[in-house]
């Protein structure tokens, strides 16, 4: 089974306190929405699970899921690895899985689908700068299920294979209110 994996677990701290990132509002739809349907799009993941945190109950009433499946991990505090870990175990059998990303909401479908069917190990550039979607295979879900503390998986994708797709869409993610405007102006001529 190949899987999708969207993370979005954390507080979004740098955002500010009164709203959450993920359900900021991007033409029409919360940043998380955007995220989701791109993975669920992709008629090659079999799964696809969303991994939540902070506010879990407020993004639960806001976003729709569409066929994707979330997911609360309780300690999400703890560290992205922790949400990595939960959603990592809720798909537990698959044979790859597609990790990205819930505050990247200009990331496409069409990126998902080429990160689908790249080997294990792979990420995605942006002009040479490496980002999300990433690719676990095997060797790697092995390798990160017992990971620990604030840290994904960048370690074990040092030096694997790359897919340039920053000629296909932005990377960028939402972590300040002028993030989301920058986004909202760069998605005018995506969207």
């Amino acid at each position: 089974m190949i899987a999708g994996l969207v993370l979005a677990a954390g507080a979004g701290v740098r955002f500010g306190a009164d709203e959450s990132k993920l359900l900021a509002e991007l033409d029409g739809r919360p940043v998380l929405e955007w995220a989701v349907r791109a993975v669920c799009d992709v008629a090659e993941l079999e799964r696809v699970v969303v991994v939540l945190g902070s506010r879990a109950d407020e993004v639960l009433a806001g976003v729709d899921f569409g066929r994707a499946e979330p997911v609360v991990c309780d300690d999400w505090s703890h560290g992205q690895s922790v949400s990595l870990v939960c959603g990592l175990r809720a798909l537990a059998g698959a044979s790859k899985v597609v990790v990205t990303l819930g505050d990247e909401p200009l990331v496409s479908a069409e990126v998902v689908a080429l990160l689908a069917a790249a080997e294990g190990g792979t990420r995605a550039l942006y002009r040479g700068r490496p980002g999300h979607p990433v690719v676990l295979g095997p060797a790697e879900l092995q390798a990160l299920i017992s990971l620990r503390g604030d840290r994904g998986a960048r370690d074990l994708l040092r030096g694997g294979p790359t897919i340039e797709v920053g000629h296909i869409c932005s990377g960028r993610d939402v972590d300040t209110p002028d993030d989301l405007e920058a986004i909202r102006n760069e998605a005018g001529t995506v969207i």
